[in-house]
């Protein structure tokens, strides 16, 4: 699934209440495990930047909840606060903007010089590759499985869903994923994630296997009134890229990228990273 597949998806997704409290802890709590990318031997060196005029981010409004304009008609997300804190870290947070454009727009507007930086799940694939310069990967965006709390399901999730009927979206990246991965399984295909939520509530189908982010925020709804749970762990693509999401930069601006990575690894050993995580994906992604 790449990040436009996981835009498409996001766009009628009822947003919940963004004003969540932060759960500050380790990188690693009881419940919630926080994704680290890093390798904690490797040591990046601090960018100097004093000569730098600003550092313009481009994001979008539309790709909740990860860019998207809050009930007091604020631009928030956890890209957009993600961002904030890099230029915190690179001690340039007055010379910090971020602007929001249509996704349509993002390119030509980068192309132009209108910004620096975009942190609007840019997919990472070999032509994008051509065109930006990459950050290393912040986050990956699994799918998972939902069960019903009664139904007390976990790994291994294959003997699981070989007794199960799953819910899938139609032409979905998990329809296909899952058809593969689970040939021979039962799957029935439903028309909207709301369908598909409901399928489950009500006991049509045992379980549901969509991407992580939009099961996580219905999970903790009210429209889902408790009924349901993860169940099992998260599932990948064999790309690694495939569900990456990276900061892109427009082609030959490599020193940004690599202070990018600088402050990126520095929020992530300093715990910044795991309370913006949880501020946004307080049930976790994996």
């Amino acid at each position: 699934m790449n990040c436009l597949q996981l835009r498409k998806l996001h766009l009628l997704a009822a947003i919940l209440a963004v004003c969540l409290a932060t759960l500050p802890g380790p990188a690693r709590s009881a419940e919630v495990t926080i994704p680290n990318f890093w390798d904690s031997r490797e040591i990046l060196t601090r960018p100097d930047l004093s000569a730098l005029p600003r550092l313009r981010f481009l994001t979008t409004t539309d790709f909740p909840p990860f860019n998207f304009i809050d009930r007091a008609k604020r631009l928030t997300g956890f890209n957009v606060d993600l961002a904030r804190a890099i230029c915190d870290e690179l001690h340039i947070l007055q010379r910090c903007q971020i602007q929001a454009l249509p996704f349509s727009e993002i390119e030509d507007a980068l192309a132009r010089g209108e910004g620096d930086a975009i942190i609007a799940g840019i997919a990472i694939t070999a032509e994008n590759r051509t065109k930006y310069e990459f950050t290393r990967p912040y986050l990956r965006v699994p799918s998972r499985f939902a069960s019903r709390r009664d139904a007390v399901i976990g790994e291994p999730m294959y003997a699981a869903v070989r007794k199960a009927v799953t819910g899938v979206i139609e032409r979905s990246a998990q329809q296909a994923w899952f058809a593969k991965a689970f040939a021979g399984a039962r799957s029935q295909a439903l028309a909207s994630r709301q369908d598909a939520y409901e399928a489950l509530k009500s006991g049509k189908v045992d379980l549901l296997f969509l991407d992580a982010v939009s099961l996580s925020y219905w999970l903790q709804s009210e429209a889902s009134e408790a009924c349901c749970t993860f169940a099992g762990g998260p599932y990948f693509t064999s790309d690694p890229q495939g569900d990456s999401l990276a900061i892109a930069f427009a082609p030959g601006q490599t020193a940004l990228a690599a202070a990018t990575d600088y402050a990126l690894k520095q929020l992530s050993e300093r715990g910044v990273f795991a309370e913006l995580y949880l501020r946004y994906f307080p049930l976790g992604l994996y």
